[in-house]
This record gives structure tokens, sequence and C-alpha cells, in this order.
């Protein structure tokens, strides 16, 4: 159907078709597939009501996480709202992999939940990457040694390092500096400082690699 919108969009309704009543799961994952590629915001509502099915969550997630329309990454927050477990866990890591920034005040919210909750939000916010994720993670202790830390840690190192790729170096700096803050005087958490340290050398000279 490439170059036939008429053609794509009758393929899309077939598609969407799968996901409802008695179809297989082999079937809906085919269609999930599928409609990663071409789905536009037509075929959301189908996959976001598989979002629930712990049989098909994660499949409905794979399309709706790689969809362009600006309604599925609704869609995803939506579901978020109301999930449980591990099905919003799963959630939370769309979002981030969609680089969602309008979710931001979900994950912050998901900081505080259960630890396992905790670390998926960490990690969604440093593939956001916007200031206000960054703010959010700098708010986390990183040399506690637990997983939200370690967690925290990766995130924020992320973030700096694709802020150093884009040529945002003050930006890259200041999580660096506070990292350093942060580990200084703290013999556990000497591989925080060298990263730091690394990090603002990287800063200072932008052909040094990270």
């Amino acid at each position: 159907t490439h170059g036939d919108k008429a053609a794509r969009a009758d393929l899309e309704t077939r598609l969407t078709g799968l996901l409802a009543g008695g179809s297989s799961r082999a079937a809906k994952e085919y269609a999930c597939r599928k409609l990663s590629i071409i789905g536009t915001a037509a075929s959301v509502p189908q996959l976001a009501a598989l979002l629930g099915d712990k049989d098909n969550s994660h499949m409905a997630r794979f399309a709706l996480e790689r969809m362009p329309a600006a309604e599925a990454a609704a869609a995803l927050r939506d579901a978020a709202a109301t999930a449980q477990g591990d099905l919003r866990i799963g959630i939370l890591g769309s979002l981030g992999k969609r680089r969602d920034a309008a979710s931001v005040p979900l994950l912050v919210a998901a900081l505080a939940g259960d630890p396992k909750t905790a670390v998926v939000a960490a990690a969604s916010l440093g593939m956001i990457q916007s200031p206000e994720a960054v703010q959010a993670l700098a708010t986390i202790d990183v040399v506690s040694g637990s997983p939200l830390a370690a967690a925290a840690l990766d995130a924020r190192l992320a973030c700096a390092e694709a802020f150093l790729r884009q040529g945002k170096r003050a930006d890259a700096a200041a999580i660096y500096q506070a990292l350093a803050k942060a580990a200084e005087g703290k013999p556990a958490a000497k591989a925080i400082a060298v990263a730091a340290t690394r990090g603002l050398v990287a800063c200072a000279d932008s052909s040094t690699a990270l």
C-alpha cells in the first residue's frame, strides 16, 4: 500500500478489526506489529482498549510507542492513570520511549510509588530529558545505593550525555557538577565522582568522546 493513501487506510481498518472480539492472540500480535508501521490516530482507540489486557498489553504498547500520532501518547497517559502493577509499569516505560514530555508530572508522581515503579519512572524521565524531567531527577539521592538511586544516576548521566551531543555543554556540565557535589567526601560514591569528572572534562573539550 506504499504511496496509496486509500489502500493504506483500508488496510489499517482491516488490521484494527483483528484487535477486537475472538481473534487469536497471535492474530492480535500480528496486527499490532503492522499497526506500529502504518497506524494512525484512527487505530488508537482499539489499541488503547488492549492496554489493560495482560495477554495483549505489551504488543498494544509496542504499536503505540512507535506511532507518531499525539493520540497514541494521550492513550498511554490515560491508561497509566488506571492500570495497576506490571501493566502500569510497562505503560510508564512506553511513555519514556516516546519521550513524551507531557507525561513528566505522571512520572514524577510515580517516583513515590513502589520501588519497581519508581525505577521505571526514573528511567523514563531520563529518556524524556526535558528541563522538568532533569529537575525531577535532581531531587533523587543518587548515592544511597538503592535501586532508585542507581536508576536516577543512570538517567541523569543519560541526560548529560545527550545534552553534550546536542552541543548543550552548559546543561550537561550542570548535571555533572551536581553529581560531583553529591559524591564529594563519600568513598562509596567514588564511581559517581569519576563519572562526573569524566563528564566535566568532556564538557570542557567538545572533541572528547564520552
